[in-house]
C-alpha cells in the first residue's frame, strides 16, 4: 500500500511522536511504499522564528534517521521543497465548504489554547488534503486527534472528484488505539505545545529529573494504589515487557511500593530502549551535508509524482489551454 504521513518540526520529537507515530512509521516501510515529509508549511500555522524551523527540521530528519528510516526504501522529504501542494491546496479550497472546515474541532482546541487563530491554521486541512490526495496515498498513519482531518480529506476528495472527475484516492486512516494518547509529566496528552515531553534524545540526566517530576496522587506508599489512574504506570507500560508489567500492577495493588521506584525504573527503561539511535544520531550530527542532501533526493522523487497528479487536477478544472487539450 501506498502510506503517507507528515511530520510537523515544531520542537524537538519526544516518546509520545515515537510512540503515536515515530514506531509505525519506521515499521511500514518493511512492507509498504511510504512516503513521510517534514511539514514545515504546516509548523507556519504558529508562527515559529525563522531560525527555531530551520533547526527542528533539520532535527526531525536526524532523529528519523538515527532510528531507523531508511531513504533508499522510502521517500523522505521536506514538504516545502515541493510546492506543487499548495497549488493542489487551492484547487482543492474552492470546491471545500467552509461549514466543513468550521467543524473542525482541531481549530477549536487550538484557539481555546490561546493560539492566535489565522488563515493557515483554519484551512490546515485542505493544505494536509492536498498533502494526502497529491500523492493518491492509500493509508495515512494519524495520531487520534488527527482522525477527523482524514475524514474531511475524504470528503473534499469526494467533492473534487464528483465536481470534476474521478482523480483522488480516498484515504483510509491508521491508529493504534493503544497507545493513541500517550501522557506527558502533567497527566496531559504529551505535546510540545504544553510543554510537558520526555524528548527521545536528549541528556540521560534530563530524562530522569523529568521523569520524577511526573504527577501522581498523594497515596501513601503503604497503602494500594490503581495502576489503571497512574500516568506512570500508563508510561511503564509502554516500555516494560509483559512481564515485567505484571509484577509492576501486582505491586501496585499490594501497596507498599512508591510511586518514585515506579520513575526510577521507568528512567531506566527509557534510556535503555533509545541508548542503540543515539551513537547513529550523533554521527550524523556531524554530518548535516549527508541529511541535507538525503531530504533533496527525497524531495526529488515526490516532486515527479506530485507534478503528475497537479497537472490532472489542473485539466480537470479547465486551466492550462482549452479543456480536454
Amino acid at each position: 500500500m501506498k502510506v503517507l504521513s507528515g511530520i510537523q518540526p515544531s520542537g524537538r520529537l519526544h516518546i509520545g511522536n515515537y510512540f503515536g507515530a515515530m514506531r509505525q512509521h519506521i515499521k511500514m516501510q518493511a512492507e509498504n511504499d511510504c512516503f513521510y515529509f517534514i511539514a514545515d508549511y504546516h509548523a507556519l500555522t504558529s508562527s515559529p522564528a525563522p531560525k527555531d524551523l530551520a533547526d527542528f527540521t533539520l532535527d526531525v530528519a536526524m532523529s528519523y534517521l538515527a532510528m531507523g528510516l531508511d531513504p533508499e526504501k522510502t521517500v523522505f522529504w521536506r514538504q516545502s521543497d515541493v510546492p506543487e501542494v499548495t497549488e493542489l491546496a487551492w484547487l482543492l479550497s474552492c470546491v471545500t465548504p467552509m461549514g466543513l472546515l468550521a467543524r473542525c474541532t482541531s481549530y477549536k482546541d487550538k484557539v481555546a489554547q490561546g493560539i492566535s487563530p489565522n488563515h493557515g491554521l483554519f484551512a490546515y486541512p485542505v493544505l494536509q488534503a492536498a498533502d494526502i490526495l497529491i500523492y493518491k496515498s492509500d493509508l495515512v498513519p494519524v495520531g487520534a486527534d488527527q482522525k477527523q482531518h482524514i475524514e474531511v480529506t475524504r470528503d473534499i476528495a469526494g467533492f473534487f472528484n464528483n465536481t470534476y472527475e474521478e482523480i483522488f484516492v480516498m484515504p483510509k486512516d491508521f491508529i493504534i488505539e493503544s497507545v493513541a494518547v500517550v501522557p506527558g509529566i502533567d497527566g496531559r496528552k504529551m505535546s510540545k505545545s504544553y510543554g510537558n515531553t520526555i524528548e527521545i534524545f536528549e541528556p540521560e540526566k534530563s530524562i530522569k529529573n523529568k521523569v520524577m517530576k511526573i504527577v501522581t496522587d498523594s497515596t501513601p506508599v503503604e497503602a494500594p494504589k490503581d495502576p489503571e489512574k497512574c500516568n506512570v504506570f500508563a508510561l511503564l507500560k509502554l516500555f516494560a515487557s509483559d512481564e515485567e508489567i505484571k509484577q509492576w500492577e501486582d505491586k501496585y495493588r499490594k501497596g507498599g511500593t512508591g510511586y518514585g521506584e515506579a520513575k526510577k525504573r521507568l528512567a531506566e527503561l527509557i534510556t535503555e530502549h533509545f541508548k542503540p539511535f543515539r551513537q547513529k544520531r550523533e554521527e550524523l550530527e556531524k554530518n548535516p551535508g549527508y541529511v541535507k542532501e538525503t531530504l533533496a533526493k527525497g524531495a526529488r522523487r515526490a516532486k515527479a509524482i506530485a507534478q503528475v497528479t497537479l497537472e490532472q487536477a489542473r485539466k480537470a478544472v479547465g486551466l492550462g489551454g482549452y479543456y480536454g487539450k
